[in-house]
């Protein structure tokens, strides 16, 4: 076959003109104008109309007069509320611990033992590595104006290290070439602290700790291993030391951020006595502390102001048992328990300590406003209810200086609600994460399937 130089050539300028064009949309800004809406920053009063502009991911700028961008998409939100993305600080959702294998059967009394060690002292597992960030579960929380998840990995005890995560990834941008470049902003912050859980009865290991003081006393001795695995290893490496050096441990080496004070220790306890005894053990060990959970923190507030303790309150609140009968009487405690639990962030609010919230188990993230605004009724301040769901959250994660407010520079995490976020009747109507809309009727969709 004849060369056609013509032909070639043609072609080498058709293949530059695609690779141009494709080149533009891939690095095409994306730019979009939220006017004519109510903006509540987080950051300071909120703006009775104004404009968010949002360039390449990032807040550019918001204001009462700004000017739109003519390169901006407009969407008109007369009308509207915008709010920063929503922030829930505990959830286990779309993460899954591997499983360990049991020895028991015809194991030594040593293996059983590094077994059951194995299950309730797992510092080193991180979140970041073990969320399925495409899981329907984790981004259908986009449609309740969640945008970013503090993921914690499920266990007994010492459960592991949590991640900031984005809950739904922005569309993939046009790639030239055969290798992907990776996907912007779903892991924010990793790690962002070591998670305790007080186990408060029978392990389901069935052997020691089986009660709440020997949880605690676990809890307590894994600690001091780790810091005197340290100081094994610090002998070991001085010049002319003969002290033999440790074996390597990767548990107690993944705790040495925490007992150095350069990551938080987040405790998961419920009542008044277990806060305390958790504010007294990273007292004593100079953790830096996170009360979770926290049912009762307000019973603790001037102790976790003192010791500058930040807590995320669960508003997964106690029900009544649906194995009770419609009759059936139930414990005064039982009674006081449920009805002071929506109290407690109000009770935070007045003592000064920063908190935020956490869905913990909770299915429904529609579920997740709704009982933050059932302690707004309670009596929480509703501009103190959102910045424990935005800014206050951010900070505590250690992100507060870009997510958590509407401002120029900070990540555009951005809902827009047709109203009153603690209205009932409110519907969250856009959602951007990362600067980039996220599809709600699509979110929704796959989370439907999923569950089918």
């Amino acid at each position: 076959m004849k060369n056609n130089p013509g032909r070639n050539v043609a072609a080498l300028i058709a293949l530059a003109v695609a690779l141009t064009s494709a080149g533009a949309i891939a690095d095409a800004p994306h730019v979009y104008a939220i006017t004519g809406a109510r903006i509540v920053t987080a950051a300071g009063a909120p703006l009775p109309s104004g404009t968010v502009v949002i360039r390449n991911g990032a807040i550019e700028a918001v204001g009462a007069s700004v000017t739109v961008p003519p390169d901006a998409v407009v969407i008109d939100a007369k009308g509207a509320t915008v709010y920063p993305g929503l922030i829930d600080m505990g959830s286990s959702v779309a993460v899954t611990a591997p499983a360990i294998p049991d020895p028991r059967a015809g194991a030594t009394h040593e293996d059983a033992d590094r077994w059951r060690r194995s299950w309730i002292l797992r510092p080193d597992l991180m979140a970041a590595s073990l969320v399925q960030v495409d899981s329907p579960d984790l981004s259908k929380r986009a449609v309740a104006g969640i945008t970013t998840v503090l993921s914690v990995p499920p266990g007994e005890m010492v459960r592991g290290q949590s991640a900031l995560i984005n809950v739904a990834q922005p569309p993939d941008d046009p790639q030239i070439g055969d290798i992907a470049v990776p996907r912007r902003g779903t892991v924010l912050r990793s790690p962002v602290a070591l998670h305790l859980a007080f186990s408060n009865g029978p392990s389901r290991l069935g052997a020691y700790p089986e009660s709440l003081m020997g949880s605690i006393a676990f809890v307590r001795q894994a600690f001091l291993d780790a810091r005197h695995y340290q100081l094994a290893q610090q002998y070991a490496a001085k010049a002319g030391s003969t002290t033999p050096r440790p074996a390597d441990d990767p548990i107690l080496a993944a705790m040495q951020p925490a007992i150095a004070g350069k990551e938080p220790v987040a405790f998961e306890v419920e009542a008044v006595r277990e806060i305390r005894r958790a504010l007294e053990m990273a007292k004593d060990l100079k953790l830096d502390p996170i009360i979770t959970g926290a049912r009762e923190a307000g019973d603790a507030a001037a102790e976790l102001k003192a010791q500058n303790a930040r807590v995320i309150v669960s508003v997964d609140y106690p029900v009544r048992s649906k194995a009770l009968a419609p009759d059936a009487d139930e414990p005064l405690r039982i009674l006081r328990e449920r009805a002071n639990a929506p109290k407690t962030a109000a009770a935070l609010e007045s003592a000064g300590v920063l908190f935020a919230f956490e869905s913990s188990a909770l299915m429904e993230p529609r579920d997740f406003i709704k009982n933050v605004s059932r302690a707004v009724k309670a009596g929480l301040s509703p501009d103190a209810a959102v910045r424990a769901l935005t800014i206050n959250a951010a900070k505590i994660a250690g992100v507060g200086d870009r997510l958590g407010s509407i401002e120029k520079g900070k990540a555009a995490n951005i809902i827009v609600a047709s109203g009153d976020l603690f209205d009932e009747k409110t519907t969250i109507t856009r959602v951007f994460i990362d600067g980039r809309p996220i599809p709600l009727e699509r979110t929704e969709r796959r989370a439907a399937d999923n569950r089918q």
